[in-house]
């Protein structure tokens, strides 16, 4: 369980950071005279809101999946799913920042993206497993 909540801490903390971000780029937006609504996908200010709409897409539903798998599945595998998408999800935040436009792919934001949707699905089979065979 430990590894759980350190994770979820890690991301939830991620949420926020990414959000300031998006403060901080709006004053650095606005200081500039842009636009406070971009659509030009190489505008820092998209990227950052992107970067944090997207965590905040993804983060919630598996804090409750490593919550719910930890407990369910106390098992070495479960800890490995929950790391490798903690792993994921900071990998493609860290990705969309870095990234010169959001209408460029890179592999290791691809990566982070695909890790997110298979390590949650596999957390979301452990925890319906787990429910299935407590009861």
């Amino acid at each position: 369980m430990t590894t759980a909540l350190v994770c979820a801490a890690l991301l939830g903390a991620a949420i926020f950071v990414l959000g300031f971000n998006v403060t901080r780029m709006r004053g650095v937006t606005a200081l500039a005279g842009g636009n406070q609504a971009p659509t030009d996908p190489a505008a820092p200010l998209l990227i950052a809101i992107r970067a944090h709409g997207n965590a905040s897409e993804y983060v919630p539903t598996l804090l409750v999946l490593f919550l719910l798998a930890a407990w369910l599945q106390p098992a070495w595998w479960t800890i490995v799913l929950i790391l490798a998408a903690t792993a994921s999800r900071l990998l493609h935040a860290t990705m969309m920042l870095a990234s010169a436009s959001l209408a460029q792919e890179s592999m290791l934001r691809m990566s982070g993206a695909m890790g997110t949707y298979a390590f949650g699905f596999a957390l979301a089979v452990v925890v319906a497993v787990g429910a299935v065979t407590a009861a």
